[in-house]
């Protein structure tokens, strides 16, 4: 009788171990499942972040009458590029450098509201385009278009 007991509690505690064993590989597992989730979500949140940034900086000068008139009364030929820019729209690149995060460089362009007003002046990265239309003034309706090229630093 002595000596089934003994057998028997050997086995169970043979098949403990193996169960803990089981279990520590499930754990071990789900932790590194978990951080390469989250090394793959880091790198898909750049683009939407940026362009989360764009939009925000985009409909902030949309919505403000002073930047919205600087840019509808500018008289130079269009369209505007980073070099004049911040002759030609001081106040609105002032906004656009102040709310550009430091991860991110942006270059902007002002085109005329029917031009396709590409950016010629890649980095060599992805860029990330988002654009605006700037119609009217409560005097002045001349429609440009505002573009905003974002790139990774």
């Amino acid at each position: 009788m002595g000596f089934t007991l003994l057998k028997t509690s050997k086995n169970k505690k043979g098949w403990i171990r193996i169960v803990e064993v089981l279990v520590a590989i499930l754990v071990i597992a789900g932790i590194v499942l978990i951080v390469i989730n989250q090394n793959e979500n880091k790198k898909e949140d750049i683009p939407s972040l940026t362009r989360s940034y764009q939009i925000a900086i985009l409909r902030e000068i949309q919505l403000n009458n002073s930047l919205r008139g600087e840019i509808v009364g500018i008289s130079a030929s269009l369209p505007i590029e980073n070099i004049s820019f911040s002759s030609q729209a001081p106040l609105t690149w002032e906004k656009i450098t102040e709310k550009t995060p430091s991860y991110i460089e942006c270059a902007a362009k002002i085109c005329a509201a029917n031009d396709s007003c590409l950016f010629a002046n890649s980095p060599g990265r992805t860029v990330y385009a988002q654009s605006v239309i700037i119609s009217s003034t409560l005097q002045t309706y001349n429609p440009r278009l505002l573009k905003l090229f974002c790139w990774t630093k």
